[in-house]
């Protein structure tokens, strides 16, 4: 869809992120206003309460209006869920001639979308794998090809009708088209793993507020998408019940964790006014800390409260060995196996959590990293971390629609779908 501007909208169970990027030809995406506010009416990935989340959307996209100083129309929303699943399915149509079009590659493709699903669930992402030529696999664009059949094998992505019904009600009442709708663990997979990692066999783990999501990437397609109802809130709430804080300070001391345990200052020339006056305090006291086994909270404002360092990772890595054990059985269940040859890769805001990676990399036996998502220009300072892999896919996602096409919306579109199928098939190529 030709635009001058993007605009994405991550709907997390902790934040709702808006980033409204600009668009010129041959260059990165701009981003030109961006948003993060704090998420009311959704949790675990879901609307609970249509009212709190219109809110929240509409306050956080309206900050990014006026920073990017416009009106948006469409938009990209993430989605997600405990009930988000995939499953792979093929679609075979013989040849209408001896040379392969592209209506014959629309028919494959609509033929592999044809599968009986529960009546609650809707396909909302219909991923080509590879195509088959009269029984010779591994074709990324078959356009042009001579043959008698054609088979293509593909990623179906569904999520219960309500979900996505409620997002977009939500955000349909601010005025706003939802152009698409964009699994969360696609998302982030297009802003923080490499082509190399995909065609190696790669495992992607968004570890958000309240859910995360999985995604698992071989022989440079997707094979599997999934996601557990567990995340960084989880988290939260049991260094509460643990060290028997607050869950406001158990965020903070969740937060803080690299540098409670590390006793680390950072250079004070990089702090200025506009740093908060907690973090400063962290910064300017880490150094006081004592380098035992104890953490002293009082830098973080909590009083008199000490706290063992092997209590605190502890409670944290068995919260997140029940997250990894949870993932791992959901993909073992659809016969799949999540300690890919290139290892895993853990985005979103939980990833940060102190050696995370190492602590995965023991899990799973295999390599870990923590994504950073990367490809955006402009403004990116405020969402460059990994809890904005999201939303930074959701608009490299809609720049070039990457290795995705939604035949129900492109029925009766003719010419210009055909040639969109073209480009998105090129899109497919190494």
């Amino acid at each position: 869809m030709a635009r001058n501007t993007i605009t994405a909208i991550d709907v997390g169970s902790s934040k709702i992120t808006t980033v409204i990027s600009s668009i010129e030809d041959g260059q990165a995406p701009s981003v030109i206003g961006v948003c993060s506010h704090p998420s009311r009416g959704i949790k675990k990935g879901v609307v609970v309460n249509i009212d709190d989340a219109t809110n929240a959307i509409s306050e956080s996209v309206m900050a990014a209006e006026r920073m990017a100083g416009v009106t948006v129309s469409d938009v990209y929303v993430s989605i997600n869920g405990e009930l988000v699943t995939s499953l792979n399915n093929k679609g075979v149509v013989a040849v209408a001639s001896s040379e392969i079009t592209v209506d014959d590659t629309y028919r494959a493709i609509e033929n592999a979308r044809t599968l009986s699903l529960p009546d609650n669930l809707n396909p909302i992402h219909i991923i080509p794998r590879e195509f088959v030529v009269d029984n010779q696999g591994g074709i990324k664009y078959p356009i042009g090809m001579s043959g008698n059949r054609l088979e293509v094998e593909t990623h179906i992505i569904t999520a219960p009708n309500s979900y996505w019904q409620n997002i977009k009600k939500c955000v349909e009442q601010l005025g706003l088209n939802v152009f698409d709708v964009v699994f969360t663990g696609w998302a982030s997979a297009l802003s923080v793993l490499t082509d190399t990692e995909k065609e190696l066999g790669v495992t992607l783990l968004d570890i958000g507020a309240g859910t995360t999501s999985i995604a698992i990437f071989q022989e440079g397609s997707i094979i599997y998408s999934g996601t557990i109802p567990l995340g960084g809130v989880n988290i939260t709430s049991d260094i509460a019940i643990g060290l028997q804080v607050s869950l406001e300070d158990a965020e903070k001391i969740k937060v803080h964790m690299t540098d409670l345990f590390e006793n680390r200052s950072r250079n004070k020339k990089l702090m200025s006014d506009s740093t908060p006056a907690l973090l400063r305090k962290v910064e300017e006291e880490a150094p006081k800390l004592k380098k035992g086994d104890e953490i002293d909270l009082a830098v973080l404002d909590i009083p008199s409260k000490k706290v063992s360092k092997e209590m605190l990772k502890s409670i944290v890595e068995a919260r997140c060995e029940e997250i990894f054990d949870l993932a791992k059985e959901n993909v073992d269940k659809a016969g799949f196996k999540i300690n890919m040859p290139a290892g895993i890769v853990l985005t979103g805001g939980s990833s940060l959590l102190k050696d995370l990676s190492k602590f995965t990399q023991g899990v799973f036996g295999v390599a870990a990293r923590v994504g950073y998502p990367s490809g955006l220009g402009g403004m990116v300072e405020e969402i460059s971390d990994p809890s904005y892999a999201c939303v930074q896919g959701l608009i490299k996602h809609a720049l070039d629609d990457e290795g995705e096409i939604d035949t129900t919306k492109a029925k009766g579109k003719g010419g210009a779908f055909k040639d969109r199928v073209v480009e998105w098939l090129k899109s497919l190529v190494p």
